[in-house]
């Protein structure tokens, strides 16, 4: 147990003369971490993403919310009634009337 914990500090496995079997069990293995690291790096973009949209709907939604507010607002009877005021022209002061029309039988 000593001798082989010496030998893979030492590096001697590395080249000794069945070394080949080593050497492919260290590129599966490391090809192994890039393949992890680059999903990993792929998710954390992905999150991030995910995180940044989430932002721009509220901020899309808010902006809605405040133009929606804002249509009400100039909709209104008073505020329509200020900006015609505005340009001279005054709500009508003779009521409106109702024409009836008859069937011709």
């Amino acid at each position: 147990m000593k001798k082989s914990i010496y030998r893979i500090l030492k590096g001697t496995f590395l080249v000794s003369d069945d070394s080949f079997k080593n050497w492919r069990v260290i590129i599966f293995i490391s090809s192994l971490a890039i393949v992890m690291i680059a999903s990993s790096h792929s998710a954390d973009k992905k999150v991030y993403e995910i995180a940044r949209l989430k932002n721009e709907v509220n901020e899309m939604r808010s902006e809605f919310i405040d133009g929606r507010s804002k249509l009400m607002r100039l909709k209104m009877e008073s505020e329509i009634m200020v900006a015609m005021q505005k340009k001279g022209i005054a709500p009508s002061v003779i009521p409106p009337k109702k024409i009836k029309v008859k069937s011709q039988q």
